[in-house]
Order: structure tokens, then C-alpha cells, then sequence
């Protein structure tokens, strides 16, 4: 099955997709198990040096899974939300024991896996195994609700219409349909953004009911708000990873003093260090020093 937008679309992507280390011919699905993982929360430009460098030290799940969990936290360097490291990690030990150290192709086995939600899951199988799911990242249900719906952006949540909607514009054939899932994520990314769309880019703009509705902008009934971009110094967020950078950049366990002269706020300190014990993201040890879990302490 095609659709009007089909070929348009994928003859787009075709001239314009972006040269990424985890779309080359031959990518394990390793390689894009951590490209979803990493790009969940952070721009692509600072997931590529990133990726490469998990990639070069872990190519294939065991290799990360035979290293302690602090080392994922220390590759992890500035990504943010570090928490993504120690899934990584967890998976790669999962994927180890039980699945032979094979990212494994089926969807509610990729679910199983630390980490992975529905849109990931559908992404590694869709991405890394040429198989036919709908793929709803923020950049392909823009798309869809303005090509198809009208509307200038998505709802919050995808809704099961929204699903069944876009399963229903996946072409038949897997491969065909995996690769129109990634031409799709691209358009949102490159041509229909959120804040400055680029209509007369758009390889499918004759066909576009917003665009053809005049560009409307979401009225305050369509259950999605513009949110204001949250603030980041002097939040515990900073806080933490001041903390962490500290364990990151030493050569082994740190002190409270040492905590003490990267954050001035001791009440803050205090709770941000509860908070990433709390998370596993640090381990306390008897001597009163901190160090990334599964470290071996130096004296």
C-alpha cells in the first residue's frame, strides 16, 4: 500500500538525509539500540561524537556488560540524565545472559529491556531490523497531525486514533515501511519544525491540510501547551552533575570536601548527593568517601 505522500516523502529523504553514524550500511543493532537511547533527551549533534565513542570502546553488548556500571557513567560525560548510562548498562548485561549477547529483534523482548518504552522499542525494530511498526517520536507525530490532521501540533500523548493513523500510512512492504519511518523523522527534523517550519521545503506541501488551512495555530482546546524552557543553573539537575563530573574527572573516589568545592549550597548538595545515591548513580563507601558504582576504590 502506498499513499500520496509515499514516494514524495522518501525521494526527499533520499536527496536530504542526514550522514549519522547509526543510519551507515552495515550499523549493528547495538548501534542504534544506543543512538534511540541517547537521542532520547539530547541533539543530535551532541549524540554523534558521543555515540562514536561508546561505539569504539563498546562495539557489541558484552563489552560493555563485562565493564563495572561506573564506567558507563564516566563515558557518559556530559550527556545529561545519566540514568540513560546505567539502562545502557543494565541492557547490556540482559542482552548478554539472555539473549547471547544479540540485541534481539522482537518488539515485546526490546520492551522487556531497561529503559526501552514503546516508541524505542518500535525504533530498534523498525530501524535496525527493517521491520513495519509505527515509529511516533515528537518529530513524526508533528508531521502527521499537520500533513493529515490539520492541526499545528500533536496532543501530548499519542492517542490509539493517532496510532492507527499512522500504521495506516506505512507502506506494506517492511522495508519499505521502516525506511518511510526514518524519512519521516527526518521532514520533522529538518523541513516541518516546530517553531519555524519550512513549508516551501516541504515535498509534500500540496498535500499538507494545515497548510492548506492557512497555517492555523492551536487554539487553547487542542490539549497541548507551549511550555516555557526550564531554567538550568543553580537547579539540583546542575547540582548533580557538578557532583558527578567530580567522581567523572578524579582518578577514584571523592570526598565530601571535594563535593563541597564544586557546589556552595550544602542543603542542595546534600540532597542532590541523596538523590543520585538514591538512583544508583553513586555508592557511598565506609570510609565516608562516594565513588561511581562499581568502582574499586584506591586508597
Amino acid at each position: 500500500m502506498t499513499t500520496p505522500y509515499t514516494e514524495p516523502v522518501l525521494a526527499w529523504f533520499s536527496r536530504h538525509a542526514r550522514d549519522l553514524p547509526w543510519r551507515a550500511p552495515g550499523t549493528t543493532p547495538w548501534s542504534v539500540l544506543v543512538s534511540e537511547i541517547m537521542l532520547q533527551q539530547t541533539p543530535v549533534a551532541r549524540v554523534v561524537p558521543a555515540h562514536q565513542s561508546w561505539l569504539a570502546r563498546w562495539p557489541t553488548p558484552p563489552d560493555l556488560a563485562a565493564e563495572p556500571a561506573g564506567e558507563a557513567i564516566r563515558q557518559w560525560g556530559r550527556l545529561g540524565y545519566p540514568r540513560r548510562a546505567l539502562r545502557l548498562h543494565e541492557t547490556a548485561t540482559i542482552v548478554t545472559e539472555r539473549h547471547g549477547g544479540i540485541v534481539p529483534a522482537d518488539v515485546d523482548a526490546l520492551l522487556a529491556l531497561p529503559g526501552i518504552g514503546s516508541y524505542t522499542a518500535a525504533a530498534v525494530a523498525s530501524f535496525a531490523f527493517g521491520q513495519r511498526h509505527a515509529v511516533l517520536d515528537t518529530n513524526v507525530r508533528r508531521v502527521l497531525a499537520r500533513l493529515v490532521a490539520g492541526q499545528p501540533r500533536p496532543r501530548s500523548a499519542p492517542s490509539p486514533a493517532e496510532r492507527r493513523m499512522a500504521e495506516s500510512l506505512l507502506p506494506a512492504e517492511p522495508a519499505v515501511a521502516a525506511r518511510w519511518s526514518v524519512a519521516v523523522m527526518e521532514l520533522g527534523a529538518l523541513v516541518c519544525t516546530a517553531a519555524s517550519p519550512r513549508c516551501a521545503g516541504c515535498p509534500v506541501a500540496r498535500d499538507c491540510a494545515w497548510l492548506a488551512a492557512g497555517r492555523p495555530e492551536a487554539g487553547t482546546g487542542d490539549g497541548h501547551s507551549r511550555g516555557r524552557t526550564q531554567r538550568y543553573d543553580g537547579t539540583d539537575r546542575q547540582c548533580r552533575g557538578r557532583l558527578l563530573a567530580v567522581l567523572r574527572d578524579g582518578d577514584g573516589p571523592a570526598t565530601q570536601a571535594e563535593f563541597d568545592a564544586a557546589w556552595a549550597d550544602r542543603t542542595q548538595l546534600a540532597r542532590a548527593l541523596d538523590g543520585l545515591v538514591a538512583d544508583g548513580l553513586v555508592d557511598p563507601l565506609p570510609d565516608g568517601r562516594y565513588a561511581l558504582p562499581g568502582r574499586v576504590p584506591t586508597a
